[in-house]
């Protein structure tokens, strides 16, 4: 099993990523590959005979001499909790299966990397289902940015619907939004500059959820740390939407930005659950 990997970004010398993983995660084929529309989908995401292979939970720590970005903070161990998930719900009922342990959850992990939440400037959440929002007990102090039409529809009873946990935030929790006001990159009208040097930007990714974002670490390759756009690069160069994508076009949409982004400039496409995604950034292997 992959742990922590590092890899520096060529042509920034003080720049390093590394790939995070905290535990894993199964689910139905056709999640990762939508078949049908509407009600079938729903369905078949829920019926599916056929399972994926056990697939990674990487969060992201880009380290930028003295400050630290992290994307994500993955998965907790409190998952396998009797109780931790709706029990109504019928997606964590039948469609998905975890494995994180305590010794993988975001802070021991961060711990390897001596890496403590007083070194972190600021943390980006892609989108806020479980398994990039389980892991916020361990970045407490932290500046936490999403975007605010994300974290609107992750509240409440319609959150939980939508297969969000909003009720296990930590009661502390006070995430800034995202302000997209730093003009173009690329195919992407808009983007925002979260430090203020052109390093780290957040470009707008809607489509695995309608207000999901990536994180384009600028450099020689660039790095597009994508969340779930796609849940394997194989997937996003076939421009394969994924089940859960409530808007099949805007997904698609995305896709196309993103190889788009791939034909203007060297790229490594890291989504946070393809096996490959932690090989692939410690190899600069490029779109």
């Amino acid at each position: 099993m992959l742990t922590n990997e590092t890899s520096r970004v060529k042509g920034w010398p003080m720049a390093r990523i590394h790939a995070i993983q905290t535990g894993r995660v199964q689910v139905r084929r056709a999640q990762t590959v939508a078949k049908g529309r509407g009600i079938a989908k729903v369905a078949n995401m829920l019926f599916d005979e056929e399972w994926t292979d056990w697939l990674p939970i990487y969060a992201w720590a880009i380290e930028l001499g003295d400050r630290i970005v992290l994307v994500d903070t993955g998965e907790t161990a409190r998952v396998h909790e009797h109780g931790y998930h709706p029990r109504w719900h019928p997606f964590y009922r039948r469609a998905v299966r975890f494995s994180v342990r305590p010794e993988e959850e975001l802070g021991p992990r961060l711990q390897e990397l001596r890496i403590s939440p007083a070194d972190i400037s600021h943390v980006i959440l892609t989108h806020l289902h479980t398994d990039h929002a389980g892991g916020l007990r361990h970045v407490v102090g932290c500046r936490i940015l999403v975007h605010g039409k994300e974290l609107r529809r992750a509240q409440g009873m319609m959150g939980k619907l939508n297969g969000y946990l909003p009720h296990r935030w930590p009661k502390w929790w006070q995430p800034g939004s995202l302000s997209f006001t730093s003009g173009a990159v690329g195919p992407f009208t808009e983007s925002a500059d979260v430090l203020g040097t052109g390093e780290v930007l957040v470009v707008p990714t809607p489509g695995h959820t309608p207000w999901h974002v990536s994180v384009l670490v600028q450099g020689v390759p660039a790095v597009l740390l994508a969340g779930d756009t796609s849940y394997t690069q194989g997937l996003l160069i076939e421009g394969k939407v994924d089940g859960v994508s409530p808007d099949a076009r805007i997904s698609r949409q995305t896709m196309g930005k993103i190889r788009e982004l791939a034909r203007e400039r060297s790229l490594v496409y890291c989504p946070a659950h393809d096996p490959e995604s932690a090989a692939r950034l410690a190899n600069a292997v490029m779109m």
